[in-house]
């Protein structure tokens, strides 16, 4: 079985930033990709990054130039920086890890972006 665990969710004021980390555990051979989703209230779940194992990286239009992810793969860890923050971009932030064996959701973690 894998684990996947997000951490690093909070509040903050528009235009802070916040960094969201999360690891991936347990039965794992190779992570092809790993990404992080979000959901607002009343809306679908979208895709916010994501990263393949060979660091090619795919952001959705409404993220880019202010977030950055990243991955540790000796680690089976994933980070998304977070800068530059508006209103809209607060969510519940969910980390993905998509192996051969199956795709592997996170529990959540909120992020809250007011004033």
């Amino acid at each position: 079985q894998v684990q996947v665990v997000e951490s690093g969710g909070g509040l903050v004021q528009p235009g802070g930033s916040l960094r969201l980390s999360c690891a991936a555990s347990g039965t794992i051979n190779s992570i092809l990709a790993m990404g992080w989703y979000r959901q607002a209230p009343g809306k679908q779940r979208e895709l916010v990054a994501s990263i393949l194992s060979d660091g090619r990286t795919r952001y959705a239009d409404s993220v880019k130039g202010r977030f950055t992810i990243s991955r540790d793969n000796a680690k089976n860890t994933v980070s998304l920086q977070m800068n530059s923050l508006k209103p809209e971009d607060t969510a519940v932030y969910f980390c993905n890890a998509a192996l051969v064996t199956g795709t592997y959701w996170g529990q959540g973690t909120q992020v809250t972006v007011s004033s």
